[in-house]
């Protein structure tokens, strides 16, 4: 089994100074550094806070930015909601399936992508439309997003 060095958490919790009260701060930060929140970190965190692990998974479960699985590094969301729906919400994420072979809930075995729909994005008026990595696509056809897609492929890690 693989051991984590916690030092990243180490200074995740020292920057909020070991307060409970931080909490969602702190798994925000970790979540940013490992793309989900990882079942051990969670331990180590309850340890240092002196919160019952549950607490912690309790806040980590209820809230919807937080991820229990790992994430990609491109996290794709696709809008589902009336107006996205309408104008073709589900060829997008089709075309997603056959650029990239995920569907929705799902991450690339490379940790490149990962694909989530969500109810809305309060981006009707671009409808449909979709989020990567907190930029906003709107206007979309499956054509469109293969072309993101594959830009995306091609970039290289920085």
């Amino acid at each position: 089994m693989l051991t984590r060095t916690y030092s990243k958490v180490e200074e995740i919790l020292k920057k909020y100074e070991y307060r409970k009260e931080m909490l969602i701060k702190i798994l925000l930060e970790v979540q940013k550094e490992y793309r989900h929140i990882p079942r051990d970190v969670v331990n180590y965190i309850g340890t240092a806070l002196g919160i019952p692990p549950a607490k912690i998974y309790g806040v980590a479960t209820f809230y919807a930015q937080f991820s229990l699985k790992p994430k990609g590094e491109y996290t794709i969301l696709i809008c589902d909601g009336t107006a996205c729906h309408m104008e073709g919400s589900m060829s997008l994420v089709k075309a997603i399936e056959e650029e990239v072979g995920i569907k929705p809930g799902e991450v690339t075995p490379d940790l490149k992508f990962s694909l989530d729909k969500v109810g809305c994005l309060g981006a009707c008026a671009l409808a449909p439309a979709m989020v990567i990595n907190d930029e906003v696509y709107g206007k979309l056809d499956g054509e469109k997003v293969k072309e993101i897609l594959r830009k995306l492929k091609e970039r290289k890690e920085d």
